[in-house]
């Protein structure tokens, strides 16, 4: 069976959605969280906020097990 995305509820700095992210592709959170920020910068901020206000409200959260 395929892995879904999920937002992570236990790792989570804001809404869960990067180390959501890193847990889906098997990387570390912090290089995602560096990735993130990196292209943040370089798109002038407002683009990353919006992908991460629209990533936030389409991934569910992590089921509780």
């Amino acid at each position: 069976m395929a892995k879904r995305l999920y937002r992570s509820v236990q790792q989570k700095m804001l809404g869960g959605v990067c180390a959501g992210l890193a847990e889906h592709f098997d990387l570390d959170i912090s290089l995602v969280r560096l990735i993130f920020v990196g292209v943040a910068m370089l798109t002038a901020i407002l683009p990353m906020v919006l992908f991460y206000l629209i990533a936030w409200l389409v991934i569910p959260a992590q089921p509780k097990e």
